[in-house]
């Protein structure tokens, strides 16, 4: 029976929903659309984001995106959540959350690590932690997976003693690469009729989800 939790940021511990759909506008707002300026509401953005991001662009954007565009978009994106990234706050039950597992806890998040690690110390959430990583190289967009079993290596654990909290499918997808359970979090960047659709255990509240990963740990 294992006893580690492995938690998302961003949508997680992080409520930074709003905050990253008006990045995400931000970044729409420099290039044009079928038939015009393209802006998606929080709604659609839960309802339709993905990652490959630059498939998520490619969507919206009704055409495929290249390579040097998805750079510019991303760079926009980027800039514009870090102006706003310090008056972004924990999600309102996330330390009474992390407080009510037993076992021990890591963090692994799809922002860049070295921007990462001082925020979450902002926050005052490194001693809760046994590891904090972030993305290490320039983002492609991509998948969580690779990130999953690096973290799990570094960590010299079994995914089977693993349970991860996140609120994305590519959470969902991440913890399944390396055998590890996963309770998805309906409050987050994912749409919950998406999540309850995907056959994974679904909690509309941090709290709930550490209950619901204790009976799978």
């Amino acid at each position: 029976m294992g006893r580690h939790l492995v938690w998302d940021w961003n949508g997680t511990l992080l409520d930074d929903l709003h905050l990253v759909v008006a990045a995400t506008n931000a970044a729409f707002a420099t290039v044009p659309g079928p038939a015009g300026p393209v802006s998606v509401s929080v709604h659609e953005h839960r309802r339709d984001f993905r990652r490959p991001i630059n498939e998520y662009y490619g969507q919206v954007l009704g055409r495929e995106v290249s390579r040097a565009e998805f750079a510019v978009l991303d760079q926009v994106f980027h800039d514009s959540y870090r102006t706003s990234l310090t008056t972004v706050a924990l999600a309102a039950d996330a330390l009474a959350a992390m407080a009510a597992w037993q076992g021990t806890q890591s963090l692994l998040s799809m922002w860049f690590h070295h921007e990462l690690v001082p925020l979450v110390d902002r926050y005052a959430l490194t001693s809760k932690f046994l590891r904090v990583d972030g993305l290490r190289e320039n983002t492609d967009g991509g998948f969580k997976a690779i990130h999953l079993k690096r973290h799990l290596a570094e960590l010299s654990m079994d995914g089977a003693n693993v349970v991860m909290i996140g609120d994305s499918i590519d959470d969902a997808d991440a913890a399944a690469s390396v055998g590890a359970r996963c309770v998805l979090y309906s409050g987050g960047l994912t749409d919950p009729d998406r999540l309850r659709a995907y056959g994974v255990p679904v909690a509309d509240s941090l709290l709930d989800a550490v209950t619901v990963a204790t009976t799978l740990s």
